[in-house]
């Protein structure tokens, strides 16, 4: 008798070994359920649960625009149920993201928690007023276990709609940015200690030193997304590393300092490349040499670690190759 109790107290143990709270930072990819080939959306939810309640901020990226909204919604504990409604998402067809038709959709999904990760699986559902024009989108959210201090990130949150500008601190790039006067006009939405350096900095001669280092191919990447997030630290130490972030031989963010802070890069790929690459170019090597960084590449599904360091004579380099979905 007392083995038996003994094995069922382990058993229910295991069974709330794992966390059964909602709580958390969460990131996916969301496709749009028709036939055809489209834009994803980078899609991230921050939340907080209060009993049967949860409330946080909801945000996605999707072509050149991000916006973000403050949400409320439910969950059920015992079938892990989440329910958000109203969520005005961008019309998938929308050929413009400035005036683009928005659909009001609602997000139900069903937490899933092993030792291996915690998930989200779920749909977008049109809501009834928009059933014939916004199809499905389905997502699978997976929970960022890097984060630590949910107040600290939902009070720095800045919610709204913002063409080129994500967050504030981050910055937004398409592989094939048009540019001015030979400058990539992408730079203008960088925070301002970055544009200003950045309008200063004569790219010709970042170019050349760029082209005369070597690259160092560090990690290749198979992604599922046509967008990624790439986030850089500094390795280690904090001393000053200062880095430009070449896309396909072309700079997308200039005189950055690596922080313990993440600086946060979207970049939308070229898909006429089989490759884009993403390099990181020293422009120091800050007190302890080499210039090391963390770069932590998020496709809304995936979640890959880098770790690189630059030299005056090395650029270090990730490969980015689309995977090829088989259905």
């Amino acid at each position: 008798m007392l083995r038996f109790i003994l094995v069922l107290s382990l058993l229910v143990i295991g069974r709330f070994a794992f966390s059964q709270s909602i709580s958390g930072s969460w990131f996916g990819k969301a496709d749009v359920v028709v036939q055809g080939v489209y834009n994803n959306y980078l899609t991230e939810l921050v939340l907080k649960q209060k009993g049967n309640q949860v409330e946080g901020v909801f945000g996605y990226y999707f072509k050149d625009t991000y916006q973000s909204f403050f949400v409320r919604g439910t969950y059920n504990k015992e079938t892990r149920a989440v329910k958000i409604k109203n969520l005005p998402m961008i019309f998938y067809g929308s050929k413009s993201t400035v005036n683009g038709a928005e659909c009001l959709m609602d997000f139900e999904g069903t937490l899933r928690v092993s030792k291996v990760k915690s998930s989200m699986n779920g749909s977008f559902v049109t809501i009834d007023r928009y059933k014939y024009t916004c199809p499905e989108m389905r997502v699978s959210f997976n929970l960022d276990v890097a984060t630590k201090n949910l107040d600290s990130l939902l009070g720095s949150t800045i919610v709204g709609k913002r063409f080129w500008m994500p967050q504030r601190e981050d910055v937004v790039v398409k592989a094939s940015t048009p540019t001015v006067n030979g400058s990539p006009t992408a730079t203008t939405i960088a925070p301002a200690k970055i544009t200003d350096s950045a309008l200063e900095y004569n790219e010709r001669n970042l170019l050349a030193q760029f082209t005369r280092r070597q690259i160092v191919y560090i990690k290749d990447l198979e992604i599922a997304s046509d967008s990624i997030r790439v986030s850089l630290y500094d390795n280690g130490e904090i001393d000053g590393d200062t880095v430009t972030v070449f896309l396909n031989g072309k700079p997308v963010i200039t005189h950055q300092e690596l922080t313990a802070r993440a600086t946060n890069i979207y970049l939308t790929l070229d898909n006429s490349k089989d490759v884009n690459e993403v390099s990181l170019f020293a422009e120091n090597l800050g007190r302890i040499p080499p210039n090391t960084a963390l770069m932590v590449v998020t496709d809304g599904i995936s979640r890959f670690e880098v770790f690189l360091s630059s030299t005056y004579t090395q650029n270090a380099t990730v490969r980015i190759k689309k995977r090829i979905s088989r259905h």
